[in-house]
C-alpha cells in the first residue's frame, strides 16, 4: 500500500511564505514525475507545478518566479517553497507522484490535500 503525506499548508498573510513536503510510504520501486496540483473553491484542478526525475522543473505561469519546486529521491519526497504568496494561491493543494508501487507498474498517486489559505 502506497500512501503519500503532506504537510506545511496553514494560514498566511500576504507576501509570505509557506513550504509544503510530500513523502512516499510503502512499496515503492522508482518513481518518474513528482509534482504539486491546487484546487480552488469553484475550479477545476490545476498544475502547480512538477519535477522530473533528473531535475527538470515545469511550472504554471500564474507560479513561475515564486514557487520552488524541489525533490529528495533517496526520501521520496518533494516540496514546494512558496513566496510572495498572493490571495488566489488559496486552494487545496495536492501532491502527485507518477510512481512503480508493488504490481511494478506505474501508477500516479494523490495525497489527501492540505489547505493554503492567503489572506490578511
Amino acid at each position: 500500500q502506497v500512501q503519500l503525506v503532506e504537510s506545511g499548508g496553514g494560514l498566511v498573510q500576504p507576501g509570505g511564505s509557506l513550504r509544503l513536503s510530500c513523502e512516499a510510504s510503502g512499496t515503492v520501486f522508482s518513481i518518474n514525475d513528482m509534482g504539486w496540483y491546487r484546487q480552488a473553491p469553484g475550479k477545476q484542478r490545476e498544475l502547480v507545478a512538477t519535477i522530473e526525475p533528473g531535475g527538470i522543473t515545469n511550472y504554471a505561469d500564474s507560479v513561475e518566479g515564486r514557487f520552488t519546486v524541489s525533490r529528495d529521491n533517496a526520501k521520496k519526497r518533494v516540496s514546494l517553497q512558496m513566496d510572495s504568496l498572493k490571495p488566489e494561491d488559496t486552494a487545496v493543494y495536492y501532491c502527485y507522484a507518477d510512481l512503480q508501487d508493488w504490481s511494478a507498474r506505474f501508477v500516479d498517486y494523490w495525497g489527501q490535500g492540505t489547505q493554503v489559505t492567503v489572506s490578511s
